[in-house]
C-alpha cells in the first residue's frame, strides 16, 4: 500500500510519499526532481548503521554523486556548532546552490540538516527522510527548521520547505520502543486538534504502546492520516500567522518542562504528552470542554504508554516563568492551544497564571 499526500503551497508545493520499501525507491523518487547531481547525506551514527548504506547506494545508483556527514545523536546535540560540521561537509564536497541536503534520521536531523539548507548559499534543496514516527508525522512537515538556544527550544530557525518528504514505514522496527511511544503522542495530538476519526480509530486499538501490537495496516493508516492532517493545516498557513497555531497542542508547556530539564529527562513527545494533559485540564477549568472528554484523552494518552505527570522535582513557579520565553507568546502573553471537543481546538492568550500553576499542581508527583 501506497499514498502520496500533497502539501499545497504554490511554487513551494510537494509530496510526502508513504510506501513499504521507500528506503530503496529514495534515488528513482529524487530523480524526477530534477534535481542537481550532487547530494549530502545527514545522518546519526545508529540510524547510519541501520540505512546509511542502502541510503547511498538508492541514490547513487539513480546517477547522484553523494557525501555523507554524521551527527551525534540526540536534541543537546541540536545546536548552532553541530550544524557548523554540514556547513564544514558542504564546503568539503563543494555543494552548490542546485545540490540537496538529505535528512536521515528523527526530528533532531531533520531540523539541523532543513536549518543548514536553509542558510547554506542562502538556501538550497533538502529533502527528509524520516526514520521515527514523530518525525515521519511532524518534524518532517511544513518547512520548520533550526536549533536550540541554552534558554529555549528551537528559537533561531527558519522556514525551509522539502523538496520531497520520503516516509518507508519499515524503518520503524528498529525504532525503540521509548521513540515510538513519543511519535504516538503527536498522532494522538493530531486526533484532538483535527481528525476525531483518527481519535476514535486509536481509541479502538487494543494497545498503542509498542509497534509489535499494530498491524501494518493501522499503522500505515496512523502515518497516512497524520501526515494529511498537518499538511491540511501547513496548505492553509505556510508560516504560523494564525490556524498553524494548532499544531502546538501540548507544546507550550511541552517545550518549557523540556528546556527546564535539559532536554536529557525526557524525549520530544513525553514532554508534548504531559503538555496535552496540562492544556485538557486547563480546558476543563476554563469551561471550554467537559471531563469526559478530556478524560479520554488521558486514556489514550496513558494507552500510548506515555507520562501524564511532570517530572520530579521541577518547580512550578520555574514552568511559568519559562513559559514567557516561548516563541509563540505575543504582547507578553502565553498563548496555549486548548481543546473544545475531539478534533476542534481554539488558541487563547487568556489562560491566568493561577489557572496554569494549580493544574500543574495537580500534575506533580
Amino acid at each position: 500500500m501506497s499514498s502520496v499526500i500533497r502539501v499545497n503551497l504554490g511554487p513551494m508545493s510537494y509530496d510526502i510519499s508513504v510506501a513499504a520499501g521507500n528506503l530503496d525507491r529514495l534515488g528513482s523518487l529524487m530523480s524526477s526532481l530534477k534535481l542537481g547531481k550532487k547530494a549530502l547525506l545527514v545522518s546519526n551514527p545508529e540510524i547510519f548503521a541501520h540505512y546509511g548504506e542502502r541510503a547511498i547506494a538508492s541514490i547513487e545508483n539513480a546517477g547522484f554523486q553523494v557525501s555523507s556527514v554524521v551527527l551525534p545523536a540526540g536534541e543537546q546535540y541540536k545546536t548552532l556548532s553541530t550544524v557548523q560540521s554540514i556547513y564544514n561537509s558542504a564546503l568539503e564536497h563543494r555543494l552548490e546552490r542546485s545540490s540537496t541536503m538529505i535528512a536521515l534520521g528523527g526530528g533532531v536531523i531533520g531540523d539541523m540538516t532543513g536549518f543548514a539548507a536553509a542558510t547554506w548559499l542562502r538556501g538550497i534543496n533538502v529533502l527528509q527522510v524520516p526514520t521515527s514516527l514523530l518525525a515521519m508525522v511532524d518534524a518532517s512537515i511544513g518547512g520548520k527548521t533550526g536549533v536550540n538556544h541554552p534558554q529555549g527550544k528551537n528559537l533561531i530557525g527558519a522556514f525551509h520547505q522539502p523538496r520531497l518528504v520520503v516516509i518507508d514505514p519499515e524503518v520503524l522496527t528498529t525504532l525503540p520502543v521509548r521513540e515510538f511511544r513519543a511519535g504516538m503522542a503527536e498522532v494522538i495530538k493530531y486526533g484532538v486538534i483535527w481528525d476525531k476519526q483518527l481519535f476514535e480509530r486509536l481509541e479502538e486499538a487494543d494497545n498503542l504502546d509498542s509497534i509489535d501490537d499494530l498491524s501494518g495496516e493501522l499503522l500505515t493508516e496512523i502515518i497516512v492520516r497524520s501526515c494529511q492532517s498537518k499538511a491540511d493545516v501547513v496548505s492553509k498557513d505556510e508560516k504560523e500567522s494564525g490556524l498553524r497555531a494548532i499544531l502546538n497542542y501540548g507544546h507550550t508547556i511541552g517545550h518549557g518542562v523540556e528546556s527546564l530539564t535539559g532536554y536529557l529527562e525526557l524525549v520530544h513527545g513525553e514532554a508534548v504528552a504531559i503538555g496535552m494533559v496540562a492544556a485538557g485540564q486547563i480546558a476543563v477549568k476554563m469551561q471550554l470542554w467537559g471531563n469526559d472528554s478530556d478524560r479520554r484523552q488521558e486514556l489514550l494518552i496513558k494507552k500510548a504508554g506515555l507520562p501524564i505527570h511532570l517530572p520530579q522535582g521541577l518547580k512550578i513557579d520555574k514552568i511559568i516563568d519559562i513559559l514567557q520565553t516561548d516563541k509563540k507568546v505575543k504582547d507578553g502573553q502565553v498563548r496555549f492551544i486548548l481543546p473544545r471537543e475531539i478534533g476542534t481546538v481554539t488558541i487563547s492568550d487568556r489562560v491566568p497564571s493561577q489557572t496554569i500553576a494549580d493544574v500543574l499542581a495537580t500534575m506533580d508527583n
